[in-house]
This record gives C-alpha cells, structure tokens and sequence, in this order.
C-alpha cells in the first residue's frame, strides 16, 4: 500500500473517542516499537511543534484484538520515508509533504497486523476529558491574566481574543497542558519591556495579581458559557479554533487540542502565580487547576 498521500482524518476535536479505521502504513519506529498509521484517529497525538497537549492514552482494536497505543505523534512523509515528532524536517504545509498521526505500538503486539486492515482506534475517556478540561482552562486563565496585566502596560500592543494587551501571547516560553490543569512560563525579557510591558515590582505584587486573576476566573465560570472547536476541515492539518463564551464576549484562539464543553466543567479553577530566573532573566510561572486539583 505504500505510504500515504493524503493526511489523517482526527475526530478527537469533536470529542470522539472511538473511530473505525484502516492501517495505511506499518513503519519501524524503533528496535522496539512500530509506527501504525490510519486513515482516521480519534486519538489525539503529541505534535512537537508545539507540544502543549500531551498524546492520549489508547488501544488499537484489530482482528479481535487490543494493541495498546504506546505514544501518538506527529509524523509526515515525502512518499520516501516516514518522519516523526522533532524528526520531521519541514513545517506542516510544505509542498509534497503529508502529515500523519502515528499510533507507536510494541513491535510484538503487532505481529500479523497488516497494511489494509480495518481498526477502532478508542482513546482513554478518563484521561481525556481530564486533558480537555485542563486546556480550556489553560485558556481561560490566560485570557484573566491578560486582563488582570492590562495597567503594566504603557504602549499598544497585539491583543488577545478579549482586546486585552496580550501578555499570554508575547512572553510565553512554554506551555504544558496536564490532567485538570496546565503550567505556563513567561519570560520578561528586554523584547517584552521595549513592547509596552512594566515588569517593575511585579515580583512584590503576585498576591495581588494572583487574587485578581482568579476573581475573574470565579466571575466567569459562575456564569457559564458554550466551548467549542470550530475547525476548516477534518484532516490532521486543517485549522481549528477554541471558541468560548466568556461574560465580557466571544473568545476565539486558534487550537489544535482537545477540550471542555461548557464553562461550567472548570468549576473551581484557580491559579498560582511564582517568580524565577533563567540565566538571569525573570520569569514569572503560573500554574492552573481545576476543582480538586486547585
């Protein structure tokens, strides 16, 4: 069958945990594992252009069996090879070049699956809506810590989805989604500073900071509001966007992730808010939870 042309169906962002599938490609990954490639996936893969989300944990059901998915990855052939994750050369919409979720499964669970075979792939329900109701949260909180930044700045500057200076957008370094929660690092480095941004007694003023931000998270989830992802397309590469009902409006950011339904599933979040350095520059970490976990 070769490897293929046309990129993967997901319907992860639909929230769908099970799809039925056919295997497209087996490719050695590694001494121990193999890249298992579909036509369709409801499993959400790790993309390491920007590795936010985390892969689902998942099963491919095949011939009456259960292949445990190891990892789910971004991978993208030329028609030559198959390329994964940081392997990948090109950025995605280069010409001639397909884009693909891989399922790594352990190279002996796969004996006897081939090329042509019809699968469901399911991902874990349990670990995906605690990913799902972590990223809509990451965003929902940057979203407030927009907000509650806006009086440190001092020029125009792009904004966020509410027309808030966008902080979230400018200073991040990384950002990690984890089960009911996220992590997110901003670094305030000169770049920022000659943006418009005041970081001056930012570190004497977190209680605050953090206290606003999380009133305006309470404000919000007690209202409620709609959260869902609109998206150009079905495929792997088609854009997708986060779109929320917030009380001060309609956010929209673009997202490839999975996420919450409803504002009301993030009941309870809160952030905490800490300073430190990275080869001397500040960098101010926030950490989101939801409900329990706050």
């Amino acid at each position: 069958m070769g490897l293929p042309t046309i990129g993967t169906r997901v319907s992860y962002p639909a929230g769908e945990l099970a799809t039925h599938a056919r295997v497209l490609a087996i490719v050695p990954a590694d001494d121990a594992r193999l890249a298992v490639v579909t036509d369709a996936t409801s499993i959400h893969p790790v993309d390491a252009a920007w590795p936010d989300q985390p892969a689902d944990r998942g099963a491919l059901l095949v011939r009456g069996r259960t292949l445990p998915v190891l990892d789910a990855v971004v991978a993208a052939t030329d028609g030559a090879a198959l390329y994964l994750g940081a392997d990948i050369p090109v950025r995605k919409g280069t010409e001639g070049w397909t884009f693909v979720v891989a399922h790594l499964v352990d190279v002996n669970d796969a004996v006897g699956v081939s090329e042509g075979d019809e699968v469901e792939t399911r991902a874990d329900a349990t670990l995906r809506r605690a990913l799902s109701v972590g990223h809509s949260a990451c965003h929902v909180a940057s979203l407030a810590l927009n907000d509650a930044m806006r009086p440190r700045w001092s020029k125009d500057a792009r904004v966020d989805a509410l027309g808030a200076p966008d902080f979230d957008g400018l200073a991040i370094q990384t950002s990690r989604i984890e089960p009911d929660g996220s992590t997110d690092r901003y670094r305030l480095n000169t770049s920022l500073r000659r943006a418009g941004f005041d970081a001056t007694g930012l570190a004497d003023e977190l209680a605050s900071l953090e206290t606003s931000v999380n009133r305006t998270l309470d404000e919000w989830t007690a209202a409620g509001g709609s959260i869902r992802i609109e998206a150009d397309g079905d495929r792997l590469t088609d854009r997708r966007r986060w779109v929320c009902g917030l009380p001060p409006g309609t956010a929209i950011i673009p997202c490839g992730g999975t996420h919450a339904t409803d504002l009301g599933e993030l009941a309870g979040v809160g952030v905490t808010l800490a300073m430190e350095q990275d080869a001397g520059t500040p960098v101010l970490v926030m950490t989101t939870r939801v409900g329990a976990a706050a």
